[in-house]
């Protein structure tokens, strides 16, 4: 492997005078630059992005932190980080994904404190992320996909979840529908605050208040099982939901699933919207899904830009906020008209409670 000092050799220079010239450390006269750029070429020697860092204090390197659970990276989540990494790529640096726990502050400014790291890129936000916290106080610059309580002077990308749930509202309500359910996270995420749970509830409750539509949120567990928990407690007597609008990607499957075992026609007897998914995800039911397609690549992009133009320029950007974008499936239809259901419960609603892996969520607790 060539080496600086095979480049000081080469060139007829001291290696300080290699270092200072690769590193912009100190002035260098030109023809001993044009030496040292010269062997550097005929020895193909090129140093690696850490070595540069060491010696620039910029390692060129960005670090995008994700509580990556059992389950790894969802289709959706995927694009955000994807979105990263071409911005990243595109901007000369690299782009590392460092998982760390909601709750351990104290790992993700490793990565940072030991000079790996320019700034931190922070996904999964809560109301009260203690990531977010800890890198501040480290004095490590950071961004945030998603919006964390009381931290407005830090660059900022999210989905616009009031623009997304008033559109996916809007397009069920255009269709006839007037009962609409909705099924978002677990309760253990709602109570941990994280943020695009509790933002989209929130969102959900203003866009059917304003047309004087009663509100029904149901907490369903990230699972086959969640969804089809949370589908028969909305499903359940002669006023059940004509529409269930599904912010939870894995309970999709449970939904559709649920519908299907109690004679319910999607979308003829039961209209499906799934917000905040990709079509690729959506693909994978029979009827494919009507979705409200998050913004994974732009909002991935976006935010190593923020961070870049707070490491670059020294100036915080203005809040990126994006809306989902519908995607027409075959899952939602007109409201169907007021008859007796093709409800036929089957023996093993008894052995599978509805609260067994869902909960109502009342106002009160949004």
């Amino acid at each position: 492997m060539v080496t600086m000092q095979d480049v000081a050799d080469r060139a007829g220079v001291a290696l300080s005078t290699v270092s200072a010239t690769l590193n912009g450390s100190r002035p260098v006269a030109v023809e001993t630059r044009r030496r040292v750029e010269d062997a550097s070429a005929e020895l193909g020697y090129s140093r690696n992005a850490l070595a540069r860092g060491l010696a620039s204090r910029r390692s060129g390197i960005l670090a995008l932190t994700y509580p990556v659970g059992e389950a790894g990276l969802s289709r959706t989540v995927t694009e955000f980080v994807q979105g990263a990494v071409d911005a990243a790529r595109d901007h000369g640096r690299h782009l590392v994904l460092w998982p760390c726990a909601v709750d351990d502050g104290q790992s993700v400014t490793a990565v940072a404190r030991e000079g790996l790291a320019e700034g931190v890129l922070v996904m999964e936000v809560h109301l009260h992320d203690a990531r977010v916290r800890a890198l501040r106080e480290a004095g490590v610059p950071v961004a945030l996909v998603g919006r964390s309580d009381g931290e407005s002077d830090l660059p900022v990308v999210d989905i616009d979840f009031d623009a997304t749930l008033e559109e996916a509202v809007e397009h069920l309500v255009a269709l006839g529908h007037r009962r609409i359910g909705f099924i978002d996270h677990a309760a253990a995420r709602h109570e941990a605050g994280h943020g695009p749970t509790v933002r989209a509830a929130q969102a959900y409750r203003r866009a059917v208040g304003s047309r004087g539509i009663d509100a029904h949120v149901v907490l369903a567990e990230e699972s086959v099982e969640g969804g089809r928990s949370a589908t028969r407690t909305l499903v359940a007597g002669p006023a059940r939901s004509t529409a269930l609008v599904v912010m939870n990607e894995d309970a999709a499957f449970g939904v559709v699933a649920e519908l299907s075992e109690r004679g319910l026609r999607v979308p003829q007897d039961v209209s499906v919207l799934s917000v905040v998914s990709s079509p690729a995800v959506a693909q994978l039911t029979v009827p494919p899904l009507t979705t409200l397609h998050a913004p994974g690549a732009t909002l991935g992009r976006a935010g190593v830009e923020a961070l870049l133009t707070l490491l670059d320029d020294g100036e915080v950007p203005a809040p990126v906020l994006v809306p989902c974008r519908l995607v027409d499936g075959a899952s939602t239809a007109a409201a169907p008209a007021d008859r007796p259901t093709h409800d036929h419960p089957t023996a093993g609603d008894d052995r599978r409670p509805a609260g067994q892996h869902s909960r109502n969520l009342n106002e009160e607790d949004v």
